[in-house]
């Protein structure tokens, strides 16, 4: 596509540091006479978590930010298997294709972070600074005032702060997140061991109970990734979970997996104290516009669509959102009342499908459960509880190539 040259000046307040935020900025950096910054509410700006799947959705809008090529760490997923963590039982194989330029990998985190940064330009990210504030100044743009006592103006600000964004909130002050009653504990170990302990867990895998499971993948460079899940009332135990990424001690963690196999209970308590990472999963309802405050604010990653990492692939939804923005912005030379709109265009209908998905799913099991009554056992609660695709071609989202999308949405506007 022609790069336009005479493109408005627009000042682009992204809010937040992770995949999507720094994606979005390095896709704005490309477009003519628009000033990004980015706004980090830490100190150092690092990542909360442990590993990431980088599918070929996420390989493919790697590829068009440039960024592809820098993320050269992580391990190759063959297959993937669901099995019952008390029996040991595969209920399910998947077989993943690897003889393709850029196969399917389970990185660290800071890997791609780490590749994303090496691509945004100098002099772009500030941190220590916590939004607090969000003022709709019209004409003026908005203001952003923040902890340290600062401020800031832009024309646009892109929330790109997550599941509990104070952009959402302030743009969207009746939206609502909840504790799914989903609780994860995270952390990475020396893979050699833990394949030592049983050669199952050379294979990325979930070991499942009813309403648990434990999640063992290799993430490359001798690490591996430990993801414990339990389901935890959430009339209970909603108050305290209000943090992300906290330490949690190990003999709570353990407490929750005590039925599972001896190997894998053995490998959990291998973790070291203070290692573990608690992290409590929210989700809201759908939206219906990713934009806001008459084209001055827009939504991306979890902030737009708070599905509590349902599908495994968030960093490369946010990525994907910040390139379309970027793209948008590019075609109509940075006017912001034309390429919002665009933008709610080509992604509320992706993430509707994605709430369809979910509710379809959610009656699935409720039906299944519902046959089976109450004589259903523990082996038969952890069949109905692992869902496969049924058939269903879910290339919509982990084959995902953006760049298509976008250009098959001009073709279509073009055509209008």
């Amino acid at each position: 596509m022609t790069i336009e040259t005479s493109a408005r000046s627009l000042r682009v307040a992204v809010v937040g540091g992770g995949p999507g935020g720094l994606a979005t900025a390095i896709a704005l950096s490309k477009i003519p006479n628009v000033e990004v910054k980015i706004y980090e509410q830490a100190s150092l700006l690092r990542e909360v978590g442990a590993g990431i799947s980088i599918g070929q959705n996420t390989w493919n809008v790697l590829e068009l930010l440039g960024v592809a090529d820098t993320l050269t760490s992580g391990h190759v997923i063959d297959a993937t298997l669901n099995l019952n963590g008390k029996t040991g039982e595969e209920i399910h194989r998947q077989v993943k294709t690897v003889s393709v330029k850029r196969p399917q990998i389970r990185a660290q985190r800071t890997k791609l972070q780490s590749a994303l940064l090496a691509h945004v330009p100098p002099r772009v990210i500030e941190l220590s600074k916590k939004l607090t504030r969000v003022v709709d100044k019209g004409k003026e743009g908005i203001e952003l005032h923040f902890k340290d006592g600062t401020s800031a103006t832009a024309d646009l600000v892109v929330g790109a702060d997550g599941i509990r964004s104070m952009v959402r909130d302030a743009a969207w002050p009746d939206y609502e997140i909840k504790y799914t009653g989903t609780t994860i504990w995270r952390a990475l170990l020396p893979w050699e061991d833990v394949v030592k302990q049983d050669p199952r867990f050379a294979t990325t895998a979930w070991w499942h109970g009813p309403t648990t499971h434990v999640w063992l993948s290799p993430v490359g460079e001798g690490l591996g990734e430990i993801a414990a899940r339990s389901w935890q009332d959430p009339a209970v135990h909603s108050a305290d979970k209000v943090s992300w990424g906290v330490p949690v001690g190990n003999a709570y963690v353990q407490s929750h997996f005590e039925e599972y196999l001896p190997g894998i209970r053995e490998v959990i308590s291998w973790v070291k104290e203070g290692d573990w990472r608690e992290f409590a999963a929210f989700a809201g309802p759908e939206l219906s516009k990713l934009t806001a405050w008459d084209d001055k604010v827009v939504l991306v990653g979890d902030s737009s669509h708070a599905l509590s990492g349902a599908f495994g692939s968030g960093a490369g939804f946010a990525m994907e959102d910040g390139w379309v923005l970027a793209q948008a912005l590019r075609y109509y030379r940075n006017d912001v009342h034309r390429a919002l709109p665009l933008f709610d265009r080509i992604r509320l209908p992706y993430y509707a499908r994605m709430y369809a998905h979910l509710g379809e799913q959610a009656a699935q099991r409720a039906a299944r459960l519902e046959r089976l009554g109450d004589s259903a056992s523990y082996d038969d609660r952890v069949r109905v509880k692992i869902i496969t695709d049924g058939g269903k071609d879910m290339s919509w989202i982990y084959g995902n190539n953006i760049g298509k999308v976008w250009d098959e949405a001009i073709d279509a506007l073009q055509l209008e």
